[in-house]
């Protein structure tokens, strides 16, 4: 009897596992998508009920960051799904957070560490976005893609 017949083999849910990377990468895309959202609510309401400079500005702005707030919500489940597809709206989640972050950095007070703590999630899931087995584990293929000839 051979090793091998002894052995016991994979099963097929084997490769199916979620990478840890994926799942801290999901998690950084959903709580950045919660603080949009928190935030368009909160707009929202000063802009119906309490006394901003301009009611439309505050209830647009409130929509607005409330439908930016869905975006990486939707890319975290998608990341959770392990769906292809999320990886780009996770990129320009992160690759928006950046200019933000740096406004941040520049004011003044209680908003350079708000900046620091968006720096810092940003980059982080810029590194696991683009880590190699994160790209793998999305099932992205890497490399040039050949094309028959015509």
């Amino acid at each position: 009897m051979s090793t091998q017949q002894n052995a016991p083999s994979p099963s097929p849910s084997a490769g199916q596992e979620k990478p840890g990377r994926i799942a801290a990468l999901a998690a950084l895309n959903a709580l950045e998508g919660a603080a949009l959202a928190v935030g368009g609510i909160y707009m929202l309401a000063v802009g119906l009920f309490g006394r901003p400079d301009s009611m439309q500005q505050a209830e647009m702005g409130g929509l607005t960051l409330v439908a930016l707030g869905l975006i990486p919500l939707f890319a975290a489940r998608g990341l959770l799904r392990r769906r292809s597809w999320s990886r780009g709206p996770a990129l320009i989640t992160q690759l928006m957070a950046l200019p933000v972050a740096w406004t941040l950095l520049r004011a003044q007070g209680a908003l350079i560490p708000a900046g620091i703590v968006l720096a810092a999630v940003a980059v982080t899931a810029l590194v696991l976005l683009l880590n190699p087995a994160t790209t793998e584990a999305l099932g992205i293929r890497r490399g040039p893609r050949t094309t028959p000839d015509a």
